[in-house]
Parts: structure tokens; C-alpha cells; sequence
């Protein structure tokens, strides 16, 4: 797989925003479906070229935190703001209000999000899959939209499967289309939800090699991941979400070595046998 050169990284790409000033910050973030507050005042900061994985057991508010990041769902009271602007909002006179559609696509343009379902057309090939955004909404000449999704294929590895259609590849591969897809509109923050939940075991490798790379190439990342073993070896910043909370958060040797807090390992007692995990590989063995 080729490194992402013609990507802008985020260090790069984000030069208009002060170089110590975090891409994505969150504060008091609260959100409610109904009587259910799934988000309960959640305070986080992504600075430039930084990996952040979230955990946490199913419903603690993980999906709809990363949902919030990128404006899929409106929240109910706090902060979001995106390289220094806020996001789904607007203050006028004192007040706020809901932002409209145009300036909410507007913060959010340099968000890219990838989902646990791949969401690709199935009448399109990979190659039309990558491009149509291209087209649509960054109104790019059919040809310079060829190459930019070719080159984005290329960094996936999928060069060769640019007339494949999505029946004809795999999971893995349609999820590297769908990462492909998002790289093509040149994000300066990735976000991406559980990414490798719906693949079968053998082919999960291959998804979280491609977002190995995108770490390494300075692209910034906040991953809800049920892979502690990508999250323990990429992030620079592991996150622990329980009941829409952050309960516990640091780099990955303090938060799966060193935190004493009991429901985040009683968390990680379900997910692993305790003498097979490894926080950083066989260089750096350290059992939890």
C-alpha cells in the first residue's frame, strides 16, 4: 500500500487554525433521545494529528458522541467546535440558534466519517463510488475526479478494483472504498465508528492496516473501536465512555495498565483473557 502522499495531512491541511489549538473541542457536550440522556456533560479536545480511541459496552454513547462530531445529531446543550468554529449553531444577539443546513456543511466540510456499514452504491463501481462526491459536491471535472479517486484507491490499496462493484468485493475491500471515499474530499479530521464491526474476523486486518497508515501520515482520528489492540498500538489518547460519561481517559498504558477505575476493568475483563493482551506488541510486552 502506498503512503497517503497526496494527501494533505492535518498538520498541514489545518495551517489556517494555531498550531496549539485542538481541531475538535467539545465541552459540556449533553443529548437526549426522549427521557434517556445518553450524553451526560462530556468534555474532550483532539489536537492536530492526534489519534483518539473511544471505548466503552454498548449504549454508553460512544456512536452518538462521534454522530455529534460530525452533525448527525443535533445536541442538546454544550459546545462543538470544529478548528475553532461552532459547530450547529449560530449566536445572534445573545441567543443561540440552530445553524442553518449551509453553514452547519460549512464547519463540518474538513470532517470525514467513515461508519460501521460500508453505505456504498451498489450500481456504482468502486471507482464511480469514490468519484460521485467528487462530482456532486466539490464539482470537480470527470477527469480530475478520476484521478483524485484513483489515487485514493491506490492508497487503499484497491487500485486494481476500480471497475469492481460492490457485490464483487469484499467487506474488507468495500470498507477500504468507503475509507477511499472519504480521503477523496481531502479531510482534515477522520472520524470513524466502529469501522471493523461488521467484517468477518480475517478480514478486519486489512481496514485497520489502511487506518495505520492514515495515523502515520498525520491524519487526526477519534475511532470508536471495539479493537483494543489497534487502540492500545495507534492512539495517542485512549477514551473510556459509560453511561455517556468519560470516565476514564490517557494514553494507552495508563488507561489499560494503569487505571484503577472498576468498571473500566471489569469492561476489559469481558473482552479479553487478562495473560493475552498485549499493550504495544512483543517489543514492549506488558500483560494486563
Amino acid at each position: 500500500m502506498n503512503a497517503i502522499a497526496d494527501m494533505p495531512s492535518s498538520a498541514s491541511a489545518a495551517a489556517d487554525t494555531p498550531p496549539d489549538a485542538p481541531l475538535i473541542e467539545v465541552r459540556d457536550l449533553r443529548k437526549r433521545f426522549g427521557e434517556v440522556e445518553v450524553l451526560r456533560g462530556v468534555d474532550l479536545e483532539i489536537a492536530r494529528s492526534e489519534v483518539v480511541c473511544i471505548i466503552g459496552p454498548s449504549g454508553s454513547g460512544k456512536s452518538t458522541l462521534l454522530r455529534c462530531l460530525a452533525a448527525l445529531e443535533t445536541y442538546d446543550q454544550g459546545d462543538v467546535r470544529i478548528e475553532g468554529e461552532l459547530l450547529g449553531y449560530s449566536e445572534r444577539g445573545g441567543q443561540r440558534v440552530r445553524a442553518s443546513q449551509g453553514e452547519i456543511n460549512r464547519v463540518r466540510r474538513n470532517v470525514g466519517m467513515v461508519f460501521q456499514q460500508f453505505n456504498l452504491w451498489p450500481h456504482m463501481t468502486a471507482l464511480g463510488n469514490v468519484m460521485e462526491a467528487l462530482l456532486r459536491v466539490r464539482h470537480l471535472s470527470r477527469d480530475e475526479a478520476r484521478r483524485r479517486a484513483n489515487t485514493m484507491l491506490e492508497t487503499v490499496g484497491l487500485a486494481h478494483k476500480g471497475d469492481a462493484y460492490p457485490s464483487k468485493l469484499s467487506g474488507g475491500q468495500q470498507q477500504r472504498v468507503a475509507i477511499a471515499r472519504a480521503l477523496a474530499m481531502e479531510p482534515h479530521i477522520m472520524l470513524f465508528d466502529e469501522p471493523t464491526s461488521a467484517l468477518d474476523p480475517e478480514l478486519v486486518g486489512e481496514v485497520l492496516q489502511v487506518m495505520k497508515q492514515l495515523a502515520r501520515d498525520g491524519m487526526t482520528m477519534a475511532v470508536v473501536t471495539h479493537e483494543m489492540g489497534f487502540a492500545a498500538q495507534v492512539a495517542d489518547k485512549v477514551m473510556f465512555i459509560d453511561q455517556g460519561r468519560i470516565a476514564v481517559q490517557g494514553k494507552p498504558r495508563e488507561v489499560f495498565h494503569e487505571a484503577g477505575q472498576p468498571r473500566l476493568r471489569q469492561f476489559l475483563q469481558n473482552y479479553f483473557d487478562r495473560n493475552a493482551f498485549w499493550a504495544r506488541g512483543p517489543d514492549d510486552a506488558q500483560p494486563l
